[in-house]
C-alpha cells in the first residue's frame, strides 16, 4: 500500500487499537503488509507527529507480518521505482515455510521465532501465526 499510515480516528502514540487489529487480522490471514509511505494531505500531513506515528505504525504492521515499510524521511520519495525494486527482488525471492505448531485448547496466534544455521543470511517473517484448535 502507498499510505501516510497517520490514524486520523486513533489518535497518536504508542498504543493503537486500529494498529493493533490490522496487525492480528493480517497474521491469522497469513498476509505481508508491505507499505511505502507518501505524504499526506491538510493539516495532518504536515504536522510532524502525526507523520512520526504514522510511519512507527507502517513499520510495526510490516515488521509484525513479515512485511517491509519503505520511507525516507518524513517526505514523500522522488520515485517509487527503488522501492518498488526492492518489493520485486522480495517477492521473487520469498519462500513457503511450513511447520507443526503445538494447537492450544482455543485458536490464536502464537509466536514463531525463525532462523537459520547459513551465515549471512537474512530471515524476514511473521512474528506470530494462527493456530487452529486441538482436538
Amino acid at each position: 500500500m502507498i499510505t501516510d499510515g497517520i490514524d486520523r480516528f486513533g489518535g497518536v502514540g504508542p498504543a493503537n487499537p486500529y494498529v493493533d487489529t490490522a496487525i492480528e487480522q493480517a497474521q491469522k490471514a497469513g498476509v505481508l503488509v508491505h507499505s511505502i509511505f507518501a505524504s499526506g494531505v491538510g493539516h495532518f500531513g504536515r504536522m510532524q507527529w502525526p507523520v512520526y506515528w504514522g510511519q512507527n505504525y507502517l513499520s510495526e504492521i510490516a515488521t509484525e507480518t513479515g512485511g517491509q515499510a519503505y520511507f525516507l524521511g518524513f517526505e514523500t520519495p522522488v520515485s517509487f521505482a527503488p522501492y518498488l525494486q526492492d518489493l520485486s527482488r522480495r517477492l521473487n525471492h520469498q519462500y513457503l515455510l511450513t511447520f507443526l505448531a503445538k494447537p492450544e485448547k482455543k485458536p490464536g496466534l502464537q509466536r514463531v521465532r525463525v532462523r537459520t544455521e547459513v551465515p549471512n543470511v537474512e530471515l524476514v517473517a511473521a512474528t506470530k501465526v494462527f493456530v487452529p484448535a486441538g482436538s
